[in-house]
């Protein structure tokens, strides 16, 4: 069997108004838009590090 590839569960809880160009552009290149929007991607140090970035407007969950 192959092995089961882990994910990242990613949901913006709070706006990005208020904040700076370069968290804007992370959430963008996250895939999130609105608030409460959740998207799933792998679980790799790239993630982890967008994540990472802007973990005051996230909620990272693996899933």
């Amino acid at each position: 069997m192959a092995k089961k590839e882990k994910m990242l569960k990613i949901t913006l809880v709070k706006s990005t108004n208020s904040s700076i160009k370069v968290h804007k552009a992370t959430i963008e290149a996250l895939g999130l838009r609105k608030i409460g929007q959740s998207v799933t991607k792998k679980d790799n140090t790239q993630m982890r590090g967008m994540c990472f970035r802007v973990r005051h407007l996230v909620i990272v969950e693996e899933v």
